[in-house]
C-alpha cells in the first residue's frame, strides 16, 4: 500500500502536533507548517498528498497558501477555520479548497474527512472509463488532467471529481444534495453552497455554458458542440 504523506499548517504548536499524532495513529506521514511562506516551501519538496491548512497564519495566510500550491499542483485541501464564516468558508473553497472543519473539532472527525478526501481522489482515477470526451473537453481519469481546445485546463482535485461525476451522467440534472454525498461524502445535505463555490469554479475554468443549473434542484453538464 502506498505511503500517504500529509502536510499540516497551523501555527498553535499543540493543535498541530495533536493532529500530526492522530493522523501518525492512522499510518500517515506528517509534515507540519507553522506559517505561510515554509508551508509553501514544504510542500513544493515534499510530495504531499494531502494538506490540512489553518486559514489564520503568520506571514501570509491560509487562502494565499491554498492559491500557491494549488498553481503547483492539484492536491486535496482541508482548511481549518476558527469561526463558522461563510464568507471565509467560500473565500476557501473559490481558491481551491476541498473541505473545512471549524475549531474546535474533533480529531476522530478530522481523520475521518482525510480518509474521505483520499478515497475520493483514488476513485475518481480508478473508476469508469479511463478517458472520457465531451466535444473539446477531454478528460483523462487515470492522469487527472482536462484538456480543452488543445490546452490544459488546471482543476483543483474537488474540481476534477465533480466534472467527472457530472460527465458520467451528461444531460441528467443531479440535485446538490446527491453532488454532496456522491462526490464529498456527506450524507447530510448541508453545505450545498460549497457545490456551487465548485460550480462557480468549474464555469469560470471550461466555459459559463458548461453547466446548466436547474433553479432549486441541482445541476446538468452541458455536452459542448
Amino acid at each position: 500500500m502506498k505511503e500517504r504523506r500529509v502536510l499540516v499548517v497551523e501555527d498553535e504548536r499543540t493543535i498541530a502536533e495533536s493532529v500530526a499524532a492522530r493522523l501518525r495513529a492512522e499510518g500517515f506521514t506528517v509534515d507540519i507548517a507553522g506559517d505561510g511562506p515554509s508551508a509553501v516551501e514544504r510542500f513544493r519538496t515534499g510530495r504531499h498528498d494531502l494538506v490540512i491548512l489553518d486559514v489564520m497564519l503568520p506571514g501570509f495566510d491560509g487562502l494565499e497558501v491554498c492559491r500557491r500550491i494549488q498553481a503547483d499542483r492539484p492536491v486535496p485541501v482541508l482548511m481549518l477555520t476558527a469561526r463558522d464564516d461563510e464568507t471565509d468558508l467560500l473565500v476557501g473553497l473559490a481558491v481551491g479548497a476541498d473541505d473545512y472543519l471549524t475549531k474546535p473539532f474533533s480529531m476522530r472527525e478530522l481523520a475521518a474527512r482525510v480518509h474521505v478526501l483520499l478515497r475520493r481522489v483514488d476513485r475518481a482515477s480508478t473508476g469508469g472509463p479511463a478517458s472520457l470526451r465531451l466535444g473539446d473537453i477531454e478528460i483523462s481519469r487515470a492522469e487527472r488532467r482536462v484538456v480543452r481546445a488543445g490546452a490544459e485546463v488546471h482543476l483543483t482535485p474537488t474540481e476534477f471529481d465533480l466534472l467527472v461525476h457530472l460527465a458520467g451522467r451528461p444531460r441528467t440534472v443531479l440535485p446538490r444534495e446527491r453532488l454532496l454525498a456522491e462526490v464529498w461524502g456527506w450524507a447530510d445535505g448541508s453545505g450545498t453552497r460549497t457545490v456551487d463555490s465548485h460550480v462557480k469554479a468549474l464555469r469560470r475554468k471550461l466555459g459559463a455554458d458548461l453547466i446548466r443549473t436547474v433553479h432549486g434542484v441541482g445541476y446538468a453538464l452541458e455536452v459542448p458542440a
